[in-house]
């Protein structure tokens, strides 16, 4: 087995655009994707705000064989890939893995409650298994608040001690600062790498040893996430992430992907963009003034959002 290359950075569940009828757009999904990577933003296609978990197994490969075959490159992208069943897991793991992606995103099976960490070593064990292939580095979906199926630290460790270089890191989206840490400090020094799951918690991540954030309001707040990343060990540190804090809580008062599509449809003059799939529903009137207030009052801004549009 080969070194796990050491992912680090910012990368961000790519919003999926839907037209009217809730069918994908294809064209405005690449372009958003093109606009983040310019602002140095990896893409994490078909996380949580992607509404990944709304999309069928060929709708997936549909999009991203279309960002393949549109150039962009796919070591900077890192496609949710885990599923109830188990076949489509290992269906989109091995697809990404032969396109050539930096890693997958795999969330655990989450419809059935209470499962025990040997059936959850089982599913893993499988889709790894199944794809059979040396460049598969899989990073864990620790997101027990939506899930209610967690990822526990003695599965981890048993992952990694049979799939040394496949089981690559995590995604830690508890929403507790006490179980990134506790991640960090149990696995770091054995190569395995953790992200934040927002960039609430970027900075002490950094400062923790990990390799970043995957975060949903990197679709929309980009450049101001990047920027303290590359800049974390900088005087203004704590400022620049209380910054990033404040135009976070003003997202999170309201749906956090019907948000983001609103704040989308506002900077571009698109009003399609405000589409999401049922069950989601798209933001009324009344809060998304209440959305572009909020944001004006943080110095919230898109530039070049018109290349979202």
């Amino acid at each position: 087995m080969s070194a796990t290359p050491r992912l680090q950075g910012v990368f961000s569940p790519v919003l999926t655009p839907f037209s009217r009828d809730h069918a994908p757009d294809a064209e405005r999904f690449l372009r958003h994707c093109r606009w983040l990577l310019e602002q140095d933003v990896g893409l994490a296609i078909f996380g949580t705000n992607s509404e990944a978990n709304s999309l069928t197994v060929g709708e997936k490969r549909r999009l991203l064989d279309g960002l393949l075959e549109a150039g962009v490159p796919a070591d900077r992208m890192m496609p949710g890939t885990g599923s109830c069943a188990l076949p489509e897991a290992i269906e989109l793991t091995r697809r990404a893995t032969e396109a050539g992606c930096a890693g997958v995103l795999m969330l655990p099976p989450f419809y059935y409650k209470g499962v025990s960490d040997e059936g959850l070593f089982r599913y893993f064990a499988s889709v790894i298994e199944g794809v059979a292939n040396e460049r598969l580095r899989i990073y864990l979906y620790h997101i027990p608040p939506v899930s209610q199926v967690p990822i526990t630290r003695d599965l981890v460790a048993r992952l990694l001690d049979r799939y040394p270089g496949v089981i690559a890191g995590m995604k830690d989206s508890s929403g507790d600062w006490n179980s990134t840490k506790a991640m960090l400090e149990a696995f770091g020094p054995r190569g395995f790498n953790v992200f934040a799951g927002s960039e609430t918690y970027l900075l002490a991540t950094l400062r923790g040893g990990g390799g970043g954030c995957i975060t949903a309001t990197g679709n929309v707040n980009p450049g101001p996430i990047v920027q303290l990343f590359k800049t974390w060990q900088a005087p203004d540190a704590d400022a620049q992430q209380s910054r990033l804090d404040a135009t976070r809580a003003v997202f999170a008062k309201f749906p956090m992907i019907p948000a983001m599509k609103a704040a989308i449809a506002w900077k571009t003059g698109r009003e399609d963009w405000v589409h999401v799939r049922p069950p989601l529903v798209d933001l009324d009137a009344a809060q998304r003034k209440a959305l572009q207030e909020g944001l004006d009052a943080a110095g919230f801004e898109m530039p070049k959002a018109q290349m979202l549009a």
